[in-house]
C-alpha cells in the first residue's frame, strides 16, 4: 500500500475533533474532507440548496450521501433574501458565507468545518472572514493540505468521480462585480455551461460570464475549430433569450471579479 502523507496529516488534524458539521458544496475540496472525516469521527454533512449552487453539485452530494451512508442535511442558505448579497459587491462571498454559517448554526450546535485549503489563503477570500466570525475550522489548512494534495487524497481513496472535478465556484461568481445577482441569470448560466460540457466533455474550464454589456463564454482546453462551433451554439441560445453575446475568449480565473467594481 502506497503511503499517502497528506492523508495521514489530514487524519491527524481531524482526530482532534469528536464530531464535525461539514459545509459541503459538492466540489472536490469539501467532498474529500467529508469522505475522510466520515471514516474517523461523527460527521453531519450540511449542503446549501440555492440558485447559486449548480443542481449537479446538489445531486452529487445526495448521491455520495446515499452510497456512503452520510448524515446529509439539505438546507437553504437564504442568501437571496440578503440585499447586501444581491448587490454583488466585491465582498459578496462574505455575505454568502455569513448566511450559510448562520443557517448551519441554526440547525446544529456541532463544530462547523469547511473545505478551505492552503491555496485559498493566498487569494482574496471574503468568505474566510465570515468563517472566522462564526468560529469555522479548516482541517485542510490545519494539516497544511493544498489543492494538489487533496486531489491526491481523493484519488488514493478511489474517488475517481470527484478527484478530477474541475474547479466550480458558485454560479454567482459568473456575474461581474456590481451587477445585481438574480436567480434567472444564474439558471441560464448553468444551462449554458452544462450544454457546453456535454458537447465538449474534455474542456478544462467552462465559464459563461455576465458582463455589463452582455455575456461571454470563456474556455480552456478546447481547440479553435470547436471554440468557433461552441460560439455559434451559445450565441444562438443567448440571442434567443434576449441577451447579448460578446463571443468566446480564453478562460481567465476570476475575470468577472474586481475589488473596485460596484
Amino acid at each position: 500500500m502506497v503511503h499517502n502523507e497528506p492523508l495521514e496529516r489530514l487524519r491527524a488534524a481531524l482526530a482532534v475533533y469528536k464530531r464535525l458539521a461539514i459545509a459541503v458544496s459538492g466540489g472536490v475540496d469539501s467532498m474529500t474532507l467529508a469522505h475522510v472525516a466520515h471514516d474517523l469521527i461523527d460527521v453531519r454533512i450540511l449542503h446549501a440548496v440555492s440558485p447559486a449552487v449548480p443542481p449537479v453539485a446538489t445531486a452529487r452530494v445526495a448521491d455520495h450521501g446515499k452510497r456512503f451512508g452520510w448524515d446529509v442535511r439539505m438546507i437553504e442558505a437564504r442568501e437571496f433574501e440578503d440585499p447586501q448579497y444581491l448587490r454583488n459587491p466585491a465582498n459578496r462571498c462574505f455575505f454568502c458565507k455569513s448566511n450559510l454559517y448562520a443557517r448551519i448554526s441554526a440547525v446544529t450546535d456541532w463544530q462547523i468545518a469547511s473545505g478551505a485549503n492552503l491555496d485559498d489563503l493566498s487569494d482574496y477570500r471574503p468568505g474566510l472572514i465570515a468563517a472566522k466570525d462564526h468560529g469555522v475550522v479548516h482541517p485542510f489548512v490545519e494539516a497544511r493540505i493544498s489543492k494538489k494534495d487533496l486531489r491526491q487524497i481523493a484519488a488514493g481513496l478511489g474517488l475517481a468521480d470527484i478527484a478530477e472535478l474541475p474547479a466550480q465556484p458558485c454560479l454567482a461568481s459568473r456575474v461581474y462585480t456590481g451587477i445585481p445577482v438574480n436567480a434567472e441569470d444564474l439558471a441560464f448560466v448553468d444551462s449554458v455551461e452544462t450544454e457546453v460540457r456535454t458537447i465538449a466533455p474534455d474542456a478544462e474550464d467552462v465559464r459563461c460570464r455576465i458582463l455589463k454589456d452582455g455575456l461571454v463564454l470563456e474556455l480552456s482546453g478546447v481547440g479553435s475549430p470547436q471554440c468557433e462551433e461552441l460560439g455559434r451554439i451559445v450565441g444562438d441560445r443567448v440571442s434567443q433569450s434576449g441577451r447579448v453575446f460578446l463571443g468566446v475568449r480564453p478562460y481567465s480565473r476570476g475575470s468577472a471579479f474586481t475589488r473596485t467594481g460596484g
